[in-house]
Formats: C-alpha cells, sequence, structure tokens
C-alpha cells in the first residue's frame, strides 16, 4: 500500500471528516437536487422534494454543508425572513460525485435487490 493510501484510511486523516459529510444520504440528496435547479432553493422547496427528510434532518444536513463550504445560505430581510441555499463552486464539485452515485445507483439497483434477496434466501 502507498503512502497517501495509509494517510487516507488513517483514523487521524483529515479526509474523513469531509467523507462523513459526503456519506450522509441527506447531503448526496440535497447537493443533487440543489444540482438539478437553475435557481437557489427555499428550505420548503428542498424539503417537499427531497421524500422523507425530516425538518431537523435538514436542517443539520444544510448547516453541516454549509460550514464545509459546499452550500451557501442567503437570507432575504423580508417578513417573514426568506432564506435561500445554493451550491457553491466547491458544492458544484461534489454535486458531479454524488449525480455519478445516483446514476450508478440507478442503473444496478436490481442487481444490488438480486444480491440482497439471493443472500436472505441462503442464510435466511
Amino acid at each position: 500500500m502507498d503512502t497517501n493510501s495509509e494517510i487516507t484510511y488513517s483514523q487521524d486523516c483529515p479526509s474523513r471528516t469531509v467523507l462523513s459529510v459526503l456519506a450522509n444520504k441527506w447531503s448526496l440528496y440535497i447537493l443533487g437536487m440543489l444540482g438539478q435547479n437553475d435557481r437557489p432553493l427555499r428550505f420548503t422547496e428542498l424539503r417537499r422534494h427531497i421524500g422523507g427528510v425530516t425538518q431537523k434532518s435538514l436542517t443539520q444536513a444544510l448547516r453541516n454543508l454549509e460550514r464545509d463550504g459546499l452550500v451557501s445560505r442567503t437570507v432575504y430581510p423580508t417578513i417573514p425572513p426568506r432564506v435561500e441555499y445554493a451550491l457553491t463552486s466547491l458544492g458544484h464539485e461534489a454535486e458531479a460525485l454524488t449525480t455519478a452515485i445516483a446514476d450508478w445507483s440507478k442503473t444496478n439497483a436490481a442487481r444490488v435487490h438480486a444480491a440482497r434477496g439471493a443472500y436472505d434466501a441462503r442464510t435466511g
């Protein structure tokens, strides 16, 4: 194993914290949804389009993505305040990865489900 691989898998590698944010399923969906649109989205729009996400989970994922510089949050001084979320340039790069994962998942979902069924039949 080369030195870079050893560092990447090390418990102390800084990339682990980044990977943990990207590996969050809600982060993947948020990046994908923001990437699909030509405009920023409001919280309620994101929640409506991402089935099954709770308000708490969406809020936490958005905060993590904003903290990591992948999503920008803009607050407009209206009553009530309007808040919009958009991908940053770094977020667009990450979104390309999430799109590749989503495409792979769609292409291979039937094969994965068949493998699960076969496994469950053997071990069940």
